[in-house]
């Protein structure tokens, strides 16, 4: 039996919503990502069999390798369909916000929703939540919104109508987060949800190769390039980086999604406890940072501090408005602030 962390006064709103609701729009932050996606069509899911009219519409484009979901193919992309997504949250009687803590994570869709007048409930994992939904159920100790989409519709009552491909959305989606259940997966529960998805007839090996098998060949070329001429290890720091250009992406016929799980792998290495990607965006003037840590370093302080951004206690990201260089001189300032909390 799952621990109960969401209030039954959170429960009894989301239930009455779900009730009431006819046109609901699900919405995730930019540049989604395995959970987001999981969560997402989990949901759209079980909302479906409960007979609601549902969109899911994400910000910009979604990795390939996700798109092996159910209804995958339906999901509305808003930089390339604004007028229907547009159309379609002023419809909605409901709107629900997952795996996000804050509209900018939204990007261009925050604009509509805002100023929709539906109800709106945000589900989400990520600290410091922004009071713009009606319901907000945040929980930062729950490894995905995907779990917590799951505990919701189990806490309802409405496991019975979960479908197996929604139990494939919600693995993945905590797979995913998780580094398949690799960090942040310690609670007990997890396993307990993993084996009621499993009771839905999933196959969760073949999740994985769904997931894992499916990337292009341009990225396994680029990533031989990161390991080999790219990576720097920097060993006083307990730290190890790369940066890519948009022409070296070019070169290797990037697709969005090939980057994907790359910066994990300098934690591989002994002694390791920061690793950083620094990513030249392809559609705008940015740098894309992404930072992981194992034990006690608190990569998401480092990005709030240094990189304009915040996440997960070991996994965070954030952007910088500057040139590849100077966001290099960045990370040394920042590899030197916390250099004593990575000697540790």
């Amino acid at each position: 039996m799952l621990t109960q962390k969401i209030s039954h006064t959170q429960i009894a709103d989301v239930k009455h919503l779900f009730e009431i609701c006819k046109n609901v729009v699900i919405v995730t932050h930019t540049s989604a990502d395995g959970d987001a996606i999981g969560s997402s069509l989990g949901l759209y899911e079980y909302l479906k069999k409960k007979g609601k009219d549902v969109k899911v519409i994400v910000p910009n484009f979604f990795p390939d390798f996700l798109k092996w979901m159910k209804d995958a193919d339906r999901i509305i992309q808003f930089d390339h369909h604004k007028s229907q997504a547009k159309t379609y949250i002023e419809r909605a009687d409901l709107i629900v916000c997952l795996d996000l803590n804050a509209l900018s994570r939204m990007e261009d869709v925050a604009d509509a929703v805002v100023k929709s007048t539906a109800k709106k409930i945000l589900i989400d994992h990520h600290l410091g939540p922004e009071k713009f939904c009606d319901v907000i159920l945040s929980y930062p100790t729950a490894s995905s919104a995907s779990e917590l989409v799951f505990r919701v519709i189990d806490a309802i009552g409405g496991l019975p109508q979960l479908t197996k491909a929604g139990a494939e959305d919600l693995y993945a989606g905590m797979c995913t987060d998780t580094g398949r259940f690799s960090y942040n997966s310690n609670d007990p529960d997890i396993f307990i949800i993993i084996s009621e998805l499993l009771k839905k007839g999933i196959d969760k090996d073949r999740i994985i190769r769904n997931i894992y098998n499916n990337y292009t060949e341009g990225r396994y070329k680029l990533l031989g390039y990161i390991l080999s001429e790219k990576l720097k290890v920097l060993n006083d720091y307990h730290a190890a980086f790369y940066t890519l250009s948009k022409e070296e992406l070019s070169r290797f016929n990037y697709m969005k999604g090939d980057t994907e799980g790359v910066v994990n792998m300098p934690l591989e290495i002994k002694g390791i406890k920061l690793s950083v990607s620094l990513r030249e965006d392809t559609e705008k003037p940015r740098i894309l940072v992404s930072l992981r840590s194992v034990d006690d370093f608190p990569a998401n302080k480092m990005a709030e501090d240094f990189f304009c951004g915040g996440g997960h206690f070991n996994a965070a990201g954030g952007q910088l408005s500057c040139s590849l260089d100077e966001a290099v001189d960045q990370l040394y300032k920042a590899l030197e602030a916390y250099k004593d909390k990575l000697s540790e």
